[in-house]
């Protein structure tokens, strides 16, 4: 049966309605999305943490951030990874479905910016699947893809750190989402003036 034939009458949680009411109108906003995951394969892999700062008029809002370590049984019991970071780490830690319900009410209709971003998105889809909802409606941009088109490059992906050597931005030995989100978010407001985009 066709997937939208399925959906027509589905009845959607309360944040899920909330969030696709907003999107009548567009977003000046952009968000900056950086996700940790077990790893690559949306299908099976989970969100570790969440790392997001918001851009209004071309400056980062450290206050308008949202950020978490989302608790994930599959992660302790079944990936054999280090959780060193989960259990030393002093962010709000939360299960998956509070996590990104919080994190869709974070978002809104704002313009999602990230490095390939479109692994993140998949990302929080198939945890936005697992809670009986449909797929972000978000437009969405990607750090890499603007450095590419900026200079004509079609047959290389660049990593964020050969981006931020590339464009003067501080490296940190830290490997966390927010740190990586405000890599990305410097990045951004960089490629964006560059680009010549509102």
């Amino acid at each position: 049966m066709l997937d939208w034939l399925k959906n027509i009458n589905k009845e959607y949680p309360e944040f899920w309605k909330t969030y696709i009411s907003k999107f009548d109108k567009k977003s000046s906003r952009f968000v900056i999305l950086s996700t940790e995951t077990s790893g690559l394969n949306p299908d099976k892999d989970v969100i570790l943490s969440i790392g997001s700062f918001a851009i209004i008029d071309n400056s980062i809002i450290i206050g308008d951030g949202f950020e978490t370590v989302l608790l994930q049984y599959k992660f302790f019991h079944e990936n054999g990874l280090s959780h060193e970071f989960l259990v030393e780490s002093k962010m709000k830690k939360l299960g998956e479905p509070d996590a990104i319900k919080l994190f869709i009410e974070f978002i809104g209709n704002s313009v999602l910016v990230g490095h390939h971003i479109d692994f993140d998105v998949e990302m929080i889809n198939a945890a936005l699947e697992r809670l009986g909802c449909g797929r972000l409606k978000n437009e969405a941009l990607d750090v890499d893809v603007m450095h590419r088109k900026l200079h004509d490059v079609n047959d290389k992906q660049f990593s964020l750190d050969e981006l931020c050597t590339a464009y003067n931005i501080p490296k940190s030995d830290r490997n966390s989402s927010s740190e990586d989100a405000y890599k990305t978010a410097l990045l951004f407001l960089k490629l964006k003036s560059r680009l010549g985009i509102k």
